[in-house]
């Protein structure tokens, strides 16, 4: 450990149970609730699916679109269904995912020692994460995210660890998890690039050379199967969604103020006064860390991350979808608790030593005046950090239901509703059993994943992630989008590609399909699920009539 250590801080044994019982705690906390997978998740577990059965990696069968932004993910996820037969997928995600979150539950702890010097707030860091309801969240609902966070944290820590070679292969393989890795694998370089430079004057080019090497496969299958390696997500997505200028800024602002769901409890109050205080504490336990601590200067890039991440969203005014949320948080919590623990330490050495102190030794003599200063302090440092990690943690376990109102009956946090993907699950039994349809019917719909996985047809998406001729009729007209809704089907798009069948909730198509003339002498109305999500009157079920 480095030489902020108290000697009694030394690695022991301890250490090793505290590691074991974090990954322990976190896989447990994640196994608990059960799959209670995403809609996007399905649409990952399809392209699994489809290369174990033979169709390859595509989500529609001869159309090599790229629309995952998760090959990596993907790909372990096909590997476990080629292996054990099954296609349990949501399951296959849910191990996955326990078993990361694991790991950088582990990880955090040995970032938190090495940085902090001290056992108590790196356990903290470790439970935070173990706990929280955003991690939790997107590990059952199958999504690629706790991978993602694991490989950056375990990059961070390489790079702490000053193993910059295998720093460039974890961060080539985040890379593959998820395209936007780029974003922390690039502050990671850039800041060795600095400390190289300024050393030695050298260029790390070994560690670039093997971060290239790693993805240079990908990148040349991904040229010849796909056309490019980057998916079509992201760009689809920030086409065809409509936001009120400042949207994006509005709810991260919202995200930092309340990283522990402080919401949850106390409303309003808990924004404004997480605002100021968590942004607060983070520059102080930065500070504290970067400045103060041997070898702090490699935290840099951590520190920066969290900010850097929120101002390009923030400036793009994309569209947050709740899974965007989770990658900044591990060093946000990292720099929270460091500052705590920080504030503990000045508390504490403002405050006076008990007396009488404990005796130490045979014959009952004192401590040495120094030493029983130090041991009181210390008492009082754990005393005031204990009241912090008390709060959060109470606040990211308030965020948590014993018996969710839907799903499996299980413990899960509040935030892990599947209400939509249940009812896409359902209409997928409809038009299976009720109308015949077969994998290949065609069938549109604005969220493709448990639709798609469920039903098996051909899935014109209208978003574009998996059908690239939907993009063209986008940027949408605003009059189209419902009150408070970001997206709106455009009716000359159902109207050129005439799917047999189109489902949606009623707010996607209220201004625009619902008053079309040509749409309504085209389609039926076949069926309607009850359902208020995005403010709808229903998820509803269209058939092309006869001609």
């Amino acid at each position: 450990m480095n030489g902020t250590s108290h000697p009694e801080e030394e690695s022991t044994s301890l250490d090793w149970a505290i590691l074991a019982a974090l990954a322990a705690a976190a896989i447990l906390l994640r196994v608990a609730p059960g799959p209670r997978s995403i809609d996007d998740s399905f649409i990952t577990f399809r392209y699994a699916r489809n290369i174990v059965e033979g169709v390859g990696f595509v989500y529609n069968p001869g159309a090599p679109v790229l629309g995952t932004t998760t090959p990596l993910f993907a790909a372990l996820l096909a590997l476990l269904g080629a292996v054990t037969g099954s296609d349990a997928y949501p399951y296959f995600a849910l191990t996955l995912s326990a078993l990361a979150d694991g790991a950088t539950c582990a990880l955090l702890y040995l970032v938190g020692r090495r940085l902090m010097g001290s056992r108590a707030p790196a356990l903290v860091l470790g439970a935070l994460w173990a706990l929280s309801p955003m991690s939790v969240t997107f590990a059952v609902g199958g999504m690629e995210t706790s991978v993602f966070i694991l490989s950056m944290t375990a990059a961070f820590w390489l790079y702490l660890e000053e193993r910059e070679h295998w720093m460039g292969l974890v961060a080539a393989l985040g890379v593959l998890v998820r395209p936007d890795a780029i974003g922390w694998a690039g502050l990671l370089f850039l800041h060795q690039l600095w400390m190289r430079f300024r050393a030695r004057r050298a260029v790390p080019w070994r560690t670039w050379a093997i971060f290239g090497a790693a993805l240079l496969p990908w990148v040349l299958f991904a040229l010849a199967y796909f056309g490019s390696p980057a998916p079509r997500s992201a760009g689809a997505k920030a086409l065809t969604y409509t936001l009120e200028p400042g949207a994006t800024l509005v709810r991260l602002v919202q995200h930092f103020a309340t990283p522990f769901f402080e919401y949850d409890a106390l409303g309003v109050p808990g924004i404004a006064i997480g605002s100021v205080v968590y942004p607060a504490l983070f520059a102080v336990g930065a500070l504290r860390i970067v400045r103060g601590k041997p070898g702090g200067g490699r935290a840099l890039p951590m520190f920066v991350y969290p900010w850097a991440y929120a101002a390009l969203f923030a400036a793009a005014n994309l569209l947050i979808f709740r899974w965007y949320l989770a990658p900044p948080l591990p060093p946000y919590f990292l720099g929270i608790v460091a500052g705590a623990w920080a504030l503990a330490g000045g508390a504490a050495a403002l405050a006076p030593y008990p007396r009488p102190f404990p005796p130490q030794g045979g014959e009952g003599s004192p401590r040495p005046r120094a030493a029983l200063a130090e041991g009181a302090r210390r008492y009082v440092q754990m005393g005031v950090f204990a009241v912090f990690a008390a709060i959060w943690l109470v606040f990211s376990l308030n965020a948590w239901e014993l018996h969710p109102d839907h799903g499996p009956d299980r413990p899960a946090p509040e935030m892990a509703f599947i209400k939509l993907e249940l009812l896409y699950q359902q209409a997928a039994a409809h038009l299976v059993e009720d109308y015949g349809v077969t994998p290949g019917t065609v069938v549109a719909a604005g969220d493709i994943g448990a639709l798609g996985y469920y039903s098996r047809a051909v899935i014109f998406d209208t978003i574009g992630l998996v059908t690239p001729e939907a993009s063209a009729y986008y940027p949408v007209d605003p009059a189209l989008l419902a009150p408070g809704n970001p997206y709106a089907v455009p009716p000359a798009l159902i109207l050129d590609a005439q799917p047999d069948f189109l489902v949606i909730v009623e707010s996607y198509g209220r201004l625009g399909l619902a008053p079309n003339p040509d749409f309504n002498a085209q389609y039926e109305l076949i069926e309607t699920l009850e359902t208020d999500i995005y403010d709808s009157h229903g998820m509803q079920i269209f058939r092309r009539k006869a001609s």
